[in-house]
């Protein structure tokens, strides 16, 4: 390993201590869609997460702004100690992912993107998949590259869908608000008769790790035919096998740690939500980045 700007970077895996916890970061609450279905998966694991609500939303900044948060929320958990790092944010999984990488060339880095691809192509019965998505990911193409590498006859549509974000964060997740927003953006594209090219999609990827808190409504949308793809599950199956070896001990008991830039309030009741052991309000600690 070797100190770097002030910070250790390890230069090999084996070398961080597999007790070490799981890093997690998002722009806000969304990401915690992904550290649920990593505790479902993974108990023993500490799970350290950082929302960065004070800088939200990514999806409607530029690649190099988005890069530079990225980054810097990295150094932040790196600084804390972590075994490998989820960057539960599909838009910085599209524009950022290299850049942390590179920066930490020891550490595992795991988007939510390419999991999200990965289920789509196994999950979509005839290759015509909808993304539902931030500005920010559909813009880079990310998911229509990482789709075609493991399904070629597959058609992909991205849609922005930008108050999915909102919605979420305001805790407005089900009901005739969500519903009408929802039809908005995407009914057309599971319209059995005004599909793509013809023909309605028969998956959605819920490409924002806050569009599975409106995964209710979304499905009442597309229809029994569709299937969605939940980003967050596929996550944590492709960290089992990233960290295959580097498990914590058994029976270690977990845990997790909340961070936000912002709003800890807010933060803390979604939470609260998502990890009903935890207490309606738990602890959030506020840091600036």
């Amino acid at each position: 390993m070797t100190s770097q700007h002030g910070h250790t970077v390890f230069t090999s895996f084996d070398a961080i201590p597999a007790t070490y916890p799981i890093g997690i970061f998002d722009s806000g609450v969304g990401g915690l869609t992904i550290a649920a279905a990593i505790r479902r998966t993974m108990p023993d694991e500490k799970l350290l997460y950082l929302g960065d609500v004070a800088r939200q939303p990514y999806g409607t900044k530029s690649p190099r702004t988005v890069t530079r948060y990225a980054v810097q929320a990295s150094e932040f958990l790196v600084e804390k100690g972590i075994k490998a790092l989820v960057v539960a944010c599909n838009t910085a999984s599209a524009v950022a992912l290299d850049a942390i990488s590179e920066r930490f060339p020891g550490l595992p880095v795991l988007g939510v993107v390419e999991a999200g691809a990965d289920g789509a192509a196994r999950a979509s019965a005839r290759g015509r998949i909808v993304v539902a998505a931030t500005e920010g990911t559909c813009r880079s193409e990310a998911y229509e590259r990482a789709i075609a590498l493991r399904r070629q006859d597959a058609t992909v549509r991205c849609i922005p869908c930008p108050l999915f974000v909102a919605l979420a964060e305001e805790g407005l997740t089900d009901g005739p608000i969500v519903e009408s927003v929802a039809r908005h953006y995407l009914g057309s594209l599971f319209d059995r008769d005004k599909g793509a090219d013809g023909e309605a999609g028969d998956c959605l990827v819920l490409g924002c790790t806050h569009f599975p808190l409106l995964a209710p409504a979304l499905a009442r949308l597309a229809g029994p035919g569709v299937t969605l793809v939940d980003c967050a599950e596929a996550t944590a199956s492709m960290l089992v096998r990233l960290l295959e070896g580097r498990e914590a001990p058994r029976g270690s008991g977990g845990g997790l740690q909340l961070i936000s830039t912002d709003a800890p309030e807010r933060f803390s009741r979604m939470a609260g939500k998502l990890f009903p052991a935890m207490g309606p309000s738990p602890a959030v600690e506020l840091a600036d980045l």
